[in-house]
């Protein structure tokens, strides 16, 4: 069982993975060591899971093969596809289809 702190309470040398990302690094494979939890009312806390520092590893290098398939699922996100047009922005999931497209009415085609 890792220790549970209050929040802002956490020891020195533990950080959670987006802090360790800030510094550049990254949890490595190694363990929780331990949890912070921040409370809220009427809900369960927060919990937020921290790593040693001195264990954490750096990020690996953005390869140009990491960096094309990234390029390639951010395209797939903002592409349409109703009109197969890139959107410029991630279509929003629960509309299925650029904004565009969900606002304009379909062409019935017994009026024509």
């Amino acid at each position: 069982m890792a220790d549970v702190h209050r929040w802002r309470l956490a020891p020195d040398g533990l950080a959670t993975r987006r802090q360790l990302r800030a510094l550049g690094l990254r949890p490595g494979g190694q363990d929780v060591v331990a949890e912070v939890h921040r409370p809220r009312r009427r809900k369960a806390p927060l919990v937020a899971y921290l790593y040693r520092i001195e264990h954490a590893k750096p990020v690996r290098p953005m390869t140009p093969g990491r960096a094309a398939a990234l390029a390639a699922a951010m395209l797939a996100r903002r592409t349409c596809p109703n009109c197969l047009t890139d959107a410029g922005y991630c279509i929003p999931r629960s509309l299925g289809m650029c904004v565009t497209c969900h606002d304009t009415p379909p062409i019935r085609k017994d009026t024509v």
